[in-house]
């Protein structure tokens, strides 16, 4: 089913701001190999003019050459979207908003659709664009053009304000980490070169004649201290004079990152007339509308009535909120807990190998697979979580959207970041501290002697855990992103094949 808004509808349901009527001024675009020019880019030149909140009372103040082209895309899609979510569709004050006919599956799902196709058969150059997507993929989506400017003013356009930040934000950061990325390449190389004239590295790999005391118990046999050269040469490529630099470096980078952020976010905000637009387009959700309706209270800003949450019935569902986060915490400290233990187990059996490889080099095999299935823990918690998320949030009832966003986005920095963060916290500050000394170990349980670090200290461990779990993210999170779509139109397109032929053979 697909629904659309004509323009009376569009006025009335609309408080953005759009541009007075007023003398165009033609910008300069700068011939720049990095930067869309003019012909690239028609639309980059917009009316250099003060805008006001647009309201049908005073339509003649407004430029309006067309309209059919008046409203943006993304305009018309936000406020189709408005009208949808307060619509009423049953008698009874729950009985409202498209959300709620997707939650009872009513309706699979609901989505703004594109105005048109993104590719044409002839070039962009000589016959111009078809439409803002078409555009957007020949000057931003292509692979073709990744060293260009973002058009943002173009994504702002299709996407919204809130894609265009986003996406501004993303090719800002993304520039920020080339200096970050150089830096961190050639501290890298310096432990590279100078691996072999560490100190410590050739005291732990000369000593062939220190004998060192079994790791655990039983299946453990004593071993050489030179046995653990390798990982005392590994240690230092991340451990060295270049790395105190680098973590100096990083402390300056992050500062300067989010103040030199910030100013270019005011830039964007202040050419977009975003400045005060929180403000401006808070509205009640339709949920807590729909809540709360029999209570009612003047507002002191706007003098008129609305909906009211009472302060019990507030706490009392913050109350089971936080009570839904540390449960979640304390489920992440009790699978950081388990992980460790299955760490003491898999060490004595890997001692025990009856491939002497495996045997050889346990040390690597239980910190290997320690961290593997504690990936896999992190990203199944990572989609438990952020349904939880999802369903505390909406028990809160927040009363505004950005109070909605800002409360999901506080459960989800939590949830993530104990996720995380908390068994490369154990490796970092715990591994190694309480096993004891020979003669007097400590054991978990009174079963399994507790974990000791190598010779040359836990760093290895921490550059393992932090590197699998950065990596193959990253692999999941671009699976996710491109190679998963990929595969839902692949499929959709098999289906539909499928059906047409089915339907045409009957």
């Amino acid at each position: 089913m697909k629904i659309s808004a004509v323009f009376p509808c569009l006025s009335v349901h609309l408080c953005s701001r759009f541009h007075l009527r007023c003398q165009q001024i033609k910008g300069w675009l700068p011939k720049n190999p990095m930067k869309l020019d003019k012909e690239a880019l028609p639309d980059l030149e917009e009316t250099d003019c003060y805008t006001a909140p647009f309201s049908r009372a005073r339509m003649h103040h407004f430029t309006i050459n067309n309209r059919e082209t008046f409203f943006s895309n993304s305009t018309r899609s936000r406020i189709v979207h408005h009208v949808l979510q307060r619509t009423k569709y049953e008698d009874g004050k729950s009985k409202m908003g498209i959300n709620r006919l997707l939650g009872n599956n009513t309706y699979e799902a609901a989505f703004p659709p594109h105005e048109g196709g993104y590719k044409s058969r002839h070039p962009i150059k000589t016959h111009g664009a078809q439409n803002h997507r078409h555009l957007l993929y020949e000057r931003w989506a292509r692979w073709g053009i990744w060293y260009k400017y973002q058009p943002l003013d173009l994504i702002r356009r299709y996407f919204g304000e809130k894609i265009g930040l986003y996406f501004a934000w993303l090719g800002w950061y993304t520039g920020m980490l080339i200096p970050a990325a150089l830096v961190g390449v050639f501290v890298f190389l310096y432990g590279l070169f100078t691996m072999d004239s560490s100190q410590v590295s050739k005291e732990i790999c000369e000593a062939n004649s220190t004998i060192m005391c079994p790791m655990c118990e039983e299946t453990c046999e004593p071993w050489t201290l030179s046995d653990s050269c390798v990982y005392a040469k590994v240690t230092r490529l991340f451990d060295n004079g270049g790395t105190v630099f680098f973590a100096i470096f990083m402390a300056i980078w992050a500062t300067v990152f989010l103040e030199f952020w910030k100013r270019r976010r005011a830039e964007l905000t202040y050419d977009w007339d975003l400045i005060d637009w929180e403000e401006e387009e808070e509205e009640l959700r339709p949920q807590f509308e729909a809540k709360y309706s029999r209570v009612e209270r003047v507002n002191p800003i706007s003098g008129k009535p609305e909906p009211f949450q009472p302060f019990s019935d507030k706490l009392s569902r913050l109350l089971v909120s936080v009570s839904g986060i540390f449960f979640m915490i304390s489920l992440v400290l009790t699978a950081v807990f388990a992980v460790v233990v299955f760490r003491l187990i898999a060490m004595e059996k890997f001692a025990s190998f009856n491939w002497n490889f495996v045997k050889k080099n346990w040390q690597f095999a239980t910190s290997g697979t320690g961290v593997c299935i504690n990936f896999m823990i992190i990203m199944s918690l990572n989609v438990v979580y952020e349904k939880v998320a999802y369903l505390l949030t909406n028990l809160e009832h927040p009363r505004t959207e950005s109070e909605w966003e800002n409360s999901f986005a506080l459960k989800m920095f939590l949830f993530q970041f104990v996720n995380l963060n908390s068994s490369t916290f154990y490796i970092a500050f715990f591994l190694g501290r309480f096993a004891g000394r020979p003669g007097k170990y400590n054991k978990l349980f009174n079963r399994w002697r507790l974990e000791e670090c190598h010779p040359s200290g836990c760093l290895i461990d921490l550059c393992l855990q932090m590197g699998v779990i950065m990596f193959f993210k990253q692999i999941w999170n671009n699976f996710m992103e491109l190679g998963y779509p990929l595969l839902q139109n692949w499929w959709s397109r098999r289906k539909m094949k499928k059906g047409g032929g089915g339907g045409g053979g009957g």
